[in-house]
């Protein structure tokens, strides 16, 4: 059976980047592609427990102050599980993969927020991913001050709702911030080949149509590579 196509979003909180994963996995699968969808960290049974500790803002007050180092092999640790049973299995089953964060999300965060470097990220990703990487990359870069002020705004009606939160990176400077959206620019020019880097503020639909259309092309071009 021919591999799979494996397609991760990227972007800030707020970017609108899981919206986007949804509503292109709706039409994939209308299409008659089989979609498997994840997000990280999560989607494994360890990959929740860590993403509770990683994201709730309450983590610190039970463990103490989580060390970089400590945040990016959590991180890591949570992805190899996912790669192994979740990745890896629907690619060789011929899936479309689509990854809500993967390894360019560490690189932006720890490495770039959290000034580890990106040598040091992609080391731990060679080593714990097998260097594993996508075929396309969705990277979502509106302006940062929209991306936080719905970040910040969904993370309130979700703790207000549940009684729980995910706002731990979102209590961060302006300044960490501005760091993770300098690295995602530049992984993206690093990377023109596989990240395709979607910047302004335009409407969801006409996102999801320029998504659409990128997603098509590759996909097609996948196809035709293997059948001949």
């Amino acid at each position: 059976m021919p591999r799979g196509y494996f397609i991760t979003f990227e972007g800030l909180d707020g970017s609108g980047k899981t919206t986007q994963l949804r509503r292109l996995a709706t039409s994939l699968e209308a299409e008659g592609h089989s979609v498997v969808t994840l997000r990280q960290p999560g989607g494994t049974a360890l990959g929740d427990r860590i993403r509770s500790i990683l994201l709730d803002s309450r983590s610190e007050a039970a463990l103490g102050p989580i060390a970089p180092a400590a945040e990016m092999a959590l991180m890591f640790a949570d992805r190899a599980q996912s790669i192994a049973e979740v990745i890896l299995p629907a690619l060789t089953a011929g899936s479309i993969v689509l990854c809500d964060r993967y390894t360019d999300s560490s690189e932006a965060y720890q490495g770039g927020g959290r000034q580890l470097g990106s040598q040091r990220i992609l080391a731990m990703h060679a080593a714990a991913c097998d260097n594993l990487q996508p075929d396309l990359t969705i990277l979502l870069l509106p302006s940062l001050e929209a991306s936080l002020k719905r970040a910040r705004r969904r993370n309130q009606r979700h703790a207000e709702k549940h009684g729980t939160d995910e706002n731990r990176f979102e209590r961060e400077s302006d300044d960490f911030y501005r760091r993770i959206y300098e690295k995602y620019e530049e992984i993206a020019a690093r990377e023109p080949h596989r990240v395709a880097l979607i910047r302004d503020d335009a409407s969801i639909d006409e996102i999801q149509t320029r998504i659409r259309e990128i997603v098509s092309s590759r996909v097609t071009a996948h196809a035709s590579s293997v059948y001949f």
